[in-house]
C-alpha cells in the first residue's frame, strides 16, 4: 500500500481508485465504505471496447510487455499475468467519475464508526486475541489501530475487492491519465507473481489496484508487506488475515508509531483563541497549548504525548482536537483528515470509548463542488483571494475565509460553510 513521496504510493493508490484507504478511497469521500465500493464496483457496464480501442490496448501491451522484460520480468511471468487481460470499461468509468457533493465530517464518522462496524471489530478483537496480541508485541503498534484500519479498508476483510489487479492496472495504465503511476503499481504487481506470493487468479483487489484484507498498493507491498505466519508467503489475500494484519502494523511502525500513544484528544479552547492557530501543521509543544488555556474536554490539563496540532474539523462550532504524531501516522495510510479521525475514533470506540462531547453543527449541510467554486469566487470578488476557483477547499481558500471573517468581527476560524455562502451571496 505504500511507498513514500508527499503523499504514499498506497494515498494515491487512493486517490487513483475509488475504494477505502491509502489505495482506495474517492478524493471527495475519503475512506469509502466497502459497501460503498462494491457498488461502484460491481456496477454493470454494458459497453465493450470497439475495435479500435481494444487494436490500441493490445498495441500498449505490446510495448508494455517490453517494458517489462527489461524490468527483469520474465516472458512467462508476464503472458499468465495478462492471459485473457483486456480493456475494462469499468474501470475506465470509475476512474473518470468524480463525485458532485460530499459529506459533511460528521456524516462519515458516522458511518465510518457505526455501532455495527463497532461490534463487528470486538468480535474480531475476540476471535483473533492471540494473533492481535502477537503481532502488537512485535511491532508495538496498538490492536485496535490496526484492527480499526482493517475496518475502514474492507469491512474486516468482507469486501476485498473483486477486480484482476492486472486488468485494473493494464486498463488505468493505457488509459493514460496517470500512466507512469500505473505502470509503476503493474511492474510492482509482476514482480509480486513472479516471486510466487500470489498467483494471477488470486491477484485481486479494488479497480485501481489496491489489494487485500487492508488494501495494499503493488509497490507497498513489495516494501512492507510481512509473512507473519512463517508459510513463506506474504497472503494478505488469504481469508487468514494474519499477514494482512501483519503488514498493516509494519507500515505504521515504519512511519514512526508510537505505542500506547493517543492519536489525539478532544479539547476546550479558551475564549479568545486565535484560530489561525488551529493548523495541523502548527505543531507545537503541549506546553505551549497550556499555555495559551488549551484543556482537556474534561477540563484537565492536556495531556504531553510529543508536539500537537490544533485541529477544528467543523470549525469553531464543533468538537476540537489535539492531534498527536500517530494521527499523522495514520495520514500518511491515507492522507485525509477524515480517514485518520475515523481511524483514530473508531480504534477508541472498540475499545470502549464513547462518542465526542461536543456536538456537531449538524444544522450545516455540505458544499457541492460548484458551490466551493462560488465560494472562491466570492471570496476573491471582494478581495480575499484564494488563488482560483478550483473547488478545493485549501489553505490559500482558508486563508481568504478567515480575512473575510476577520473584517465582519466573526469568529475567523476559515470554515467553509454553506452559511458563509449565504452571507457572501
Amino acid at each position: 500500500m505504500f511507498t513514500r513521496h508527499y503523499i504514499s504510493a498506497l494515498v494515491l493508490g487512493t486517490v487513483l481508485s475509488g475504494c477505502a484507504s491509502h489505495a482506495n478511497t474517492a478524493p471527495a469521500t475519503p475512506g469509502a465504505t466497502a459497501a460503498a465500493k462494491s457498488t461502484a464496483e460491481n456496477a454493470t457496464v454494458t459497453v465493450k471496447p470497439n475495435p479500435a480501442e481494444l487494436a490500441d490496448f493490445n498495441a500498449w501491451k505490446t510495448g508494455f510487455r517490453a517494458k517489462a522484460l527489461t524490468k527483469g520480468i520474465k516472458a512467462a511471468v508476464f503472458d499468465r499475468a495478462f492471459d485473457g487481460v483486456t480493456l475494462s470499461q469499468q474501470v475506465i468509468k470509475l476512474d473518470g467519475s468524480q463525485a458532485e457533493f460530499t459529506r459533511q465530517i460528521w456524516d462519515y464518522l458516522d458511518t465510518a464508526t457505526s455501532s455495527t462496524r463497532v461490534s463487528t471489530g470486538r468480535e474480531k478483537a475476540q476471535a483473533l486475541a492471540s494473533t492481535l496480541k502477537a503481532i502488537e508485541a512485535r511491532y508495538q503498534v496498538d490492536a485496535k489501530v490496526i484492527l480499526s484500519v482493517w475496518g475502514m479498508e474492507t469491512n474486516y476483510g468482507s469486501y476485498r475487492g473483486n477486480t484482476s489487479t492486472i486488468a485494473g492496472l493494464a486498463t488505468l495504465a493505457f488509459e493514460g491519465r496517470r500512466r507512469d503511476f500505473a505502470e509503476q503499481q503493474l511492474l510492482a504487481a509482476l514482480q509480486i507473481l513472479q516471486s510466487g506470493d500470489i498467483t494471477p487468479e488470486r491477484m485481486k483487489g479494488s479497480w485501481a489496484g489496491a489489494m487485500g484484507h487492508t488494501q495494499f498498493m503493488p509497490t507497498s507491498y513489495l516494501e512492507y508487506a510481512q509473512d507473519f505466519t512463517g508459510d513463506g508467503k506474504r497472503d494478505i489475500w488469504s481469508d487468514d488475515p494474519t499477514d494482512a494484519l501483519a503488514s498493516t502494523a509494519a507500515y505504521l511502525k515504519r512511519f514512526g508509531w508510537q505505542h500506547n500513544a493517543p492519536w489525539g484528544v478532544e479539547v476546550s479552547l479558551p475564549k479568545g483563541f486565535d484560530y489561525a492557530n488551529a493548523d495541523q501543521n502548527n505543531r507545537q509543544p503541549v506546553s505551549t497549548w497550556r499555555a495559551q488555556g488549551v484543556t482537556t474536554i474534561t477540563g484537565q490539563p492536556l495531556p504531553d504525548f510529543g508536539d500537537a496540532a490544533i485541529l477544528v474539523p467543523a470549525g469553531a462550532h464543533g468538537p476540537t482536537f489535539a492531534i498527536f504524531n500517530n494521527f499523522r501516522v495514520i495520514r500518511r495510510y491515507n492522507n485525509a483528515t477524515s480517514y485518520a479521525m475515523a481511524v483514530g475514533h473508531l480504534a477508541d470506540k472498540i475499545a470502549g470509548g464513547g462518542e465526542f462531547v461536543a456536538k456537531w453543527p449538524r444544522a450545516e449541510r455540505a458544499l457541492s463542488r460548484n458551490e466551493k467554486i462560488e465560494l472562491q469566487r466570492q471570496l476573491t470578488a471582494r478581495g480575499f483571494d484564494t488563488q482560483g476557483a478550483d473547488g478545493v477547499i485549501g489553505p490559500n481558500t482558508i486563508s481568504a475565509i478567515r480575512g473575510y471573517q476577520q473584517s465582519r468581527n466573526q469568529v475567523a476560524d476559515g470554515y467553509a460553510s454553506a452559511s458563509l455562502l449565504e452571507q457572501l451571496r
